[in-house]
């Protein structure tokens, strides 16, 4: 019988799934304009082919939910970040709006089915520590995004071709999802691995609908405040405050850093100070962090106000994603894949939402939706922490 696999290893193997994740979405949106250009599309075709993106996306997180606790983490997750693989490598030979739609389709799918697949195998990993770790995964996913960015921009000015580029992307995935299949856990591996003391129970009782869609309904409304900053940071800073456009990107990489620092940090307070606390208390300060970024009338205190909104936001999500997965351990994945294919629609509506009210008002002025789904994140956190339910009275 083949022992089971040490939690240290498929941490390991955890980590570089997400950073793989983060590494081929970030090389995609680095050449997002290269391909546009490629295929002789128009911007407002662009936007419709990423609504495409995001559909295949959600689509693929419904489906691997339910098929990662039929099949296990070890075929799913690798089977997820090799069609990842495969697919990104479409974009980048794409020569018309129809062969990029086709692309993103696959890419989509194989981008929701490694999301849902590799958070469900985090939460299994987390089991097996005395401590939460699920934050740093996540972090994990910011850096291979970021080394994307670099790697990309180097391609590009070196004058790579971007087929070339996605390809050679597309075969690193393959390859260190093969090479890390052998190293995931199964839920019953994780007692086995040394901390049961640490592993949640098993539940045995169906979870309440009402808890997973509160905990949905908290991912979508954090994931919505981080899509806005991801798309209108920048633009904030150039339009509302008259900077340059290179000072304007200051603004996004405020926020960026200090996310991922917050994610890494988020896994030690959480041990200290539990998931609610960083629920309730972070979302808080992203309240006061985006108004006061929306608000000031100096670039250095806006900047000052983009990364508190980073690093208030920062923590929240992966304790969300540790709840759903330890609501019931026998459908972790299809639990998980409803919650995060929620944040995933807050994720993509935050840009569309604010860009629809900009007709009637100012930028900073919109900026009040998501400070107000903070408040409301910070008010409903105590679902992380539900009362235990009183025991039955004896009849007679």
């Amino acid at each position: 019988m083949t022992a089971p696999p040490h939690p240290r290893a498929a941490r390991f193997a955890t980590f570089m799934f997400f950073g793989l994740n983060g590494f081929a979405m970030g090389m995609w949106v680095v050449h997002i304009p290269s391909i546009e250009r490629a295929t002789g599309i128009s911007h407002s075709t662009l936007g419709a082919l990423l609504l495409v993106l995001g559909g295949a996306a959600f689509t693929g997180m419904q489906v691997a939910g339910p098929l990662v606790d039929r099949l296990g983490h070890r075929r799913l997750v690798p089977a997820a970040g090799i069609l990842l693989g495969l697919a990104v490598c479409g974009p980048g030979f794409a020569d018309s709006w129809w062969t990029l739609g086709l692309s993103l389709i696959f890419f989509g799918f194989g981008n929701g089915a490694i999301d849902v697949g590799m958070n469900s195998h985090a939460v299994v990993v987390e089991r097996a520590y005395p401590r939460p770790i699920m934050a740093a995964f996540h972090a994990m996913w910011s850096i291979g995004g970021a080394i994307a960015a670099v790697i990309g921009a180097a391609t590009l000015g070196a004058g790579v071709a971007t087929g070339v580029t996605l390809t050679g992307t597309g075969l690193l995935c393959v390859l260190l999802s093969v090479l890390s299949a052998r190293f995931l856990m199964e839920p019953s591996d994780a007692p086995a691995a040394g901390a049961s003391d640490a592993a949640e129970p098993v539940v045995t009782r169906r979870p309440p609908r009402r808890m997973v869609w509160l905990l949905g309904l908290l991912a979508l409304a954090l994931m919505l405040s981080e899509g806005v900053a991801n798309d209108w940071a920048a633009l904030h800073m150039e339009k509302v405050l008259g900077t340059s456009a290179s000072t304007a990107a200051l603004a996004y990489g405020a926020f960026a850093v200090a996310m991922t620092t917050g994610r890494f940090l988020t896994d030690r307070v959480a041990a200290w100070a539990g998931p609610t606390a960083i629920v309730r208390y972070g979302a808080t300060l992203a309240a006061v962090g985006l108004t006061t970024a929306a608000a000031a009338p100096w670039v250095p205190v806006s900047l000052v106000g983009w990364a508190l909104f980073g690093l208030g936001l920062s923590g929240g999500v992966p304790q969300l994603f540790t709840a759903a997965g330890n609501l019931d351990t026998r459908a972790s994945g299809a639990l998980m894949a409803r919650v995060v294919g929620l944040g995933y629609v807050g994720l993509l509506a935050g840009p569309a939402v604010i860009g629809g009210l900009t007709r009637w008002m100012p930028l900073n002025v919109t900026f009040a939706v998501p400070v107000v789904l903070c408040v409301v994140a910070a008010v409903f956190a105590g679902v992380l922490n539900p009362k235990p339910e009183p025991a039955e009275q004896p009849v007679g």
